[in-house]
């Protein structure tokens, strides 16, 4: 596909010129002689370049140049003038010009400057692409679920992500979505630019782990043989996620504490202080609490990383989100596996709602792309869940109580009617999701709100 550029220039045998040139190096060109053709056409055309002249007949360039930035804000803009100064060259480049040309021009100096623009271009429609990428996989909107709990733990993120907070603590047990978490600070944040890396300090062995943190000068010990640079300084700019931080050693955790409050490190061998500019994200699914008690983790570290804690909340302690979180899931599969599953059954809904989830989203998750695999048609069903949730105990679930008939009976539509509304609230009104709570269709369950006429 040709790359397109508008030449915007009163001067008739200047754009000519431009077109024929460019034109003849493969571009698609398109010209203007005012900055409100100019305007126009970048809203049709959508160029990839624009050449803009500062002096035109009707609108200042560098109110042209503004214009265009508030139509397409990565649009590249390369600025021609016959009246240079140092003024308006900055006043270009403060308002977004990528490069600043002063005429008379020769054809080598214009294609070069062309050429290194539209690499300038495409470069920042690439960034674009994948930060907005990275926000569809980990923006807040990840973060599902209606209850109160969680409704706090967005605001906290979504706070903590605009703030300059240097460190963050993420606690919960395994499975309540941390990663995720991390992953979205770093991504609704002034950051999202720069990298986020990620270090589990379980899975790395004791000697291994400060090496791959800090890195290490050459001959820093028997195999260093070249320079490493570490993970702290490739996350310079951006954040460094640092999991299962309960499993860090001691001694790296007075290191890291250095790292944290002074920016600045040596790697191993080094004489020379390295500085960063990072934001820490750690996690843990451990009692970080029980491990200072026990001597197991640095006092000073644990209270440095509590500065602003997050806790994410096991799913057993917020099963009202449980609808949501099966649609937001059956949603992601459908398309992952390009099938068109639809739903589950009432009696698999119940089995779900049912459940104790000790392995919590992530087991929601596994389990419900198990179904997906298994089932041909377009419903998941009872077999198509592990059999392990139908011998499963019964769930203490937000809310849940185990309903005994009493020995001098009760009344059927009574509690017919409290179960309705129990659903209705833990579904957030939603009758789709409260029908599967109950286990009944959506019309079973609307015939019979109606019955109770003041639902």
């Amino acid at each position: 596909m040709k790359e397109k550029i508008l030449v915007v220039d009163d001067e008739r045998l200047v754009r000519q010129s431009l077109e024929k040139e460019l034109s003849g190096q493969g571009y698609l060109v398109i010209s203007a002689d005012k900055g409100r053709a100019a305007i126009s056409l970048v809203e049709e055309e959508s160029p990839d370049l624009v050449l803009l002249d500062l002096r035109l007949p009707d609108l200042n360039g560098i109110e042209v140049l503004k214009r265009l930035r508030e139509i397409d804000k990565n649009l590249t803009v390369l600025i021609m003038t016959a009246y240079g100064s140092i003024d308006t060259a900055v006043a270009a480049i403060r308002s977004g010009a990528y490069d600043y040309l002063s005429k008379p021009f020769d054809l080598e100096t214009i294609l070069l400057a062309v050429r290194q623009a539209l690499e300038a271009s495409t470069l920042k429609k690439k960034v674009a692409y994948f930060r907005t990428q990275e926000t569809v996989r980990f923006g807040l909107h990840r973060l599902v679920g209606e209850s109160p709990i969680m409704k706090d733990v967005r605001q906290k993120i979504r706070q903590i992500a605009q703030s300059e907070a240097s460190t963050v603590l993420l606690e919960g047990e395994s499975g309540t979505g941390k990663d995720l978490a991390a992953r979205t600070i770093h991504t609704e944040s002034n950051r999202a630019g720069y990298p986020l890396v990620e270090v589990n300090c379980s899975t790395l062995h004791e000697t291994l782990i400060e090496s791959e943190l800090f890195g290490h000068e050459r001959g820093a010990f028997t195999d260093a043989k070249v320079r490493k640079t570490g993970l702290l300084e490739l996350a310079n700019g951006g954040t460094l996620y640092l999991d299962e931080i309960g499993d860090m050693n001691l001694t790296l955790q007075a290191k890291l504490l250095s790292a944290i409050e002074n920016k600045r490190f040596r790697r191993l061998g080094g004489v020379k202080d390295l500085s960063v500019d990072v934001r820490f994200i750690a996690a843990t699914n451990k009692n970080l609490t029980a491990a200072v008690q026990k001597g197991d983790f640095r006092q000073d570290l644990f209270y440095r990383l509590k500065v602003f804690p997050i806790h994410l909340p096991a799913l057993r302690e917020r099963m009202s989100d449980l609808p949501a979180l099966i649609d937001f899931f059956l949603d992601d599969l459908r398309k992952e596996f390009k099938k068109r599953i639809q739903d589950l059954s009432p009696e698999s809904t119940q089995l779900l709602a049912g459940y104790s989830w000790p392995g919590n989203i992530r087991e929601l998750r596994n389990v419900l792309e198990r179904a997906f695999i298994l089932c041909e048609g377009e419903r998941i069903e009872i077999e198509h869940l592990p059999p392990e949730l139908l011998s499963a105990p019964p769930s203490q679930m937000e809310g849940a109580s185990v309903f005994h008939l009493p020995p001098q009976g009760i009344s059927l539509p009574a509690v017919e009617r409290d179960f309705i509304r129990q659903a209705m609230e833990m579904s957030g009104g939603n009758q789709v999701r409260g029908a599967r709570l109950l286990g009944i269709s959506r019309d079973v369950l609307r015939y019979r709100m109606k019955k109770f006429d003041s639902f």
